[in-house]
């Protein structure tokens, strides 16, 4: 899956969304790309959970991209979640 995520700057923020999503799936491959926001997770855990993860560090998550690639299912489409506030304050770089 791919999420675009707003809010992440630096190397501190990599780590602390590749982490969140290693704590639900210890064996996720996880790719942050700072200059464009997007998250590309390879796991068992479902969207929602990768979404409260990131939401939990104080991330806004804006949308989920469609993934083409060897663990790529369903449709090609775009789900544009509502841009939801983090669940709790994100805390500086």
């Amino acid at each position: 899956m791919n999420l675009v995520v707003e809010g992440m700057t630096c190397g501190h923020c990599v780590r602390t969304v590749t982490q969140a999503i290693q704590a639900v799936d210890p064996h996720a491959l996880v790719d942050v790309d700072l200059s464009s926001g997007v998250v590309k997770i390879v796991g068992q855990l479902a969207v929602e959970q990768a979404v409260e993860a990131i939401q939990r560090q104080g991330y806004v998550i804006a949308a989920a991209l469609p993934f083409r690639g060897r663990h790529a299912c369903g449709p090609d489409r775009i789900l544009l979640l509502r841009r939801m506030p983090p669940l709790r304050p994100r805390e500086g770089c």
